[in-house]
């Protein structure tokens, strides 16, 4: 099958698969343009419609972003956690490597035994 038959075969079925949906309207929650109601009452009523939708609007994108800054804080309280296992960690490796640097020292600085082979 080509490229060109099977295209015009998705558009059939796409054709036939709306023509047999019912058609319904529907009623999407947004900004309204109230200018256009001609009466005072229709007009007042779209204004609300709007004010109801921003407020909705505002109360969700509050509530994610308010989300979003609480798992930023429990990612910094990790972080912060491991980094201050990482400090103690490299703590503990400059003491021993300084205590090692040491004792390597003082093995050097040591006279060689007595009995020791020349």
């Amino acid at each position: 099958m080509s490229f060109r038959s099977s295209g015009v075969c998705f558009a059939i079925l796409l054709l036939g698969t709306l023509a047999t949906a019912p058609l319904r309207a529907q009623d999407v929650p947004g900004i309204e343009i109230c200018t256009v109601e001609k009466t005072m009452e229709r007009r007042t009523s779209c204004l609300q419609s709007n004010v109801d939708f921003l407020q909705k609007t505002i109360s969700k994108l509050t509530l994610d972003h308010q989300q979003k800054l609480d798992a930023a804080n429990r990612q910094i309280d990790a972080l912060k956690t491991v980094v201050a296992g990482l400090q103690k960690t490299l703590g503990d490796v400059q003491a021993t490597q300084a205590k090692l640097s040491e004792d390597l020292k003082k093995k050097q600085d040591a006279p060689p035994p007595k009995d020791a082979p020349k």
